[in-house]
């Protein structure tokens, strides 16, 4: 109860969201009726000022390339070769090179299609939407980063399509490999635990779906996850008290998100949470303090103040606010450590300029608040150690691009 409370407070404290139209090679592949190929890409780039360490950084935290193939007006291939941090280099930390999405689609009728390969499930908003032009604030939102791990991708194969008896209602259900518990890290939920498609076991499985329903100015999504985490043998598996096999040391996880657009506003509003209900015996197997719940939620409200504007017609000028609650530790099992930290929220306020369409330049303050640390996780505190701050303020700049 004290859950749906929080996500409706989260509604009127502050309503939040926008989202731009874009026109991506992803779209030029799927209109194009002849067989042809396509390049695209995306990135971003930041400079970030920490107004509680009086500290500064700049970064390119990534460059997408989209390559992408139609065959024939039945069979198409999509891919995207990621890099982040700008450069990679042996033994220094940050940086990476990974496929994002690898895929061929099978389109089985004009309402039906099947994908198979290395592809992002329909979770949340952000996970298959995550181009920099699609979002509010230099950051993707937390919810979707520590929550839902976005962008999550893993092998498998899905089937899409349209219902046609509803009109604006579709589904996906997609079968993809599980999660390895053993990458759990208290702070960062499930996010360490995926395989993003690199040597992932297949003795777990997991198993995602979704609704979309389009309304008028409304897009509505629920979205749901099951899945195995613990892809060990029977004997390893029982070694360490785990429960094996396809579905073995379940991890759940639900989503449910809603979007308005209409006269220059636009509101989003999602929340989320997982269960995993072996958290107990992978602590007792790996010591990674997982938690048996985790939670989060947030609502955004933009407008495009030159809406009206017949001169700047063209142009987009988006303000915004949003509000985030999340909670990394919001139940504990018996051996494991609660984190005050771990209870965090976000106010997000800013303005995003779109001076063409596949450019956006974006200006945000964001003000994290957190509450207190649990001193049993401190090893080894040194007397001169700088005091943990609950409030904590950051002022964050940012270019992105889509083609």
């Amino acid at each position: 109860m004290k859950y749906n409370i929080l996500f409706i407070f989260c509604f009127f404290v502050s309503l939040t969201t926008f989202a731009q139209t874009t026109h991506t090679a992803e779209d030029s592949l799927a209109a194009n009726k002849t067989s042809h190929t396509i390049v695209g890409g995306y990135g971003e780039a930041r400079y970030t000022y920490s107004f509680t360490d009086k500290t500064a950084f700049t970064n390119l935290d990534r460059a997408v390339l989209f390559v992408g193939h139609k065959f024939n007006n039945k069979i198409s291939f999509f891919s995207e070769l990621e890099v982040e941090d700008a450069k990679v280099s042996g033994g220094e930390p940050g940086g990476e090179v990974a496929l994002e999405q690898a895929y061929v689609k099978f389109m089985l009728n004009k309402n039906t299609w099947l994908q198979a390969g290395v592809f992002i499930p329909r979770m949340g908003i952000l996970n298959e939407n995550h181009l920099p032009t699609t979002f509010n604030g230099v950051d993707r939102t937390f919810t979707e980063t520590f929550v839902i791990p976005s962008t999550w991708r893993e092998v498998g194969i899905g089937l899409y399509g349209n219902i046609q008896k509803i009109q604006g209602l579709q589904y996906s259900i997609a079968l993809v490999n599980g999660l390895n518990s053993e990458g759990f890290e208290s702070g960062s939920g499930i996010r360490e635990g995926r395989f993003e498609a690199r040597n992932a076991t297949a003795t777990n499985l997991a198993l995602t779906s979704a609704l979309l329903y389009y309304k008028g100015n409304f897009r509505m999504q629920l979205s749901g996850y099951v899945g195995g985490s613990a892809g060990l043998s029977p004997r390893v598996a029982d070694s360490l008290q785990l429960s094996s096999g396809m579905f073995g040391t379940p991890v759940m996880m639900g989503d449910f998100n809603i979007q308005y657009h209409a006269k220059g506003f636009a509101v989003k509003i999602l929340a989320s949470a997982i269960n995993i209900s072996d958290a107990e015996a992978i602590n007792r197997a790996y010591a990674n303090n997982t938690a048996s719940l985790i939670y989060g939620g947030y609502a955004e409200v933009a407008y495009n103040v030159l809406q009206t504007s017949k001169k700047y017609a063209d142009k987009k000028l988006n303000v915004f606010v949003r509000y985030e609650n999340i909670d990394l530790n919001a139940q504990i099992p018996t051996n494991g450590i609660s984190n005050g930290i771990l209870k965090q929220q976000y106010i997000v306020a800013g303005a995003t300029f779109q001076p063409v369409v596949g450019i956006i330049v974006k200006a945000d303050y964001v003000l994290k608040q957190t509450g207190e640390p649990n001193s049993a996780l401190v090893v080894n505190q040194f007397p001169q150690q700088v005091p943990y701050q609950k409030q904590q303020g950051f002022f964050n700049v940012g270019l992105g691009y889509s083609f």
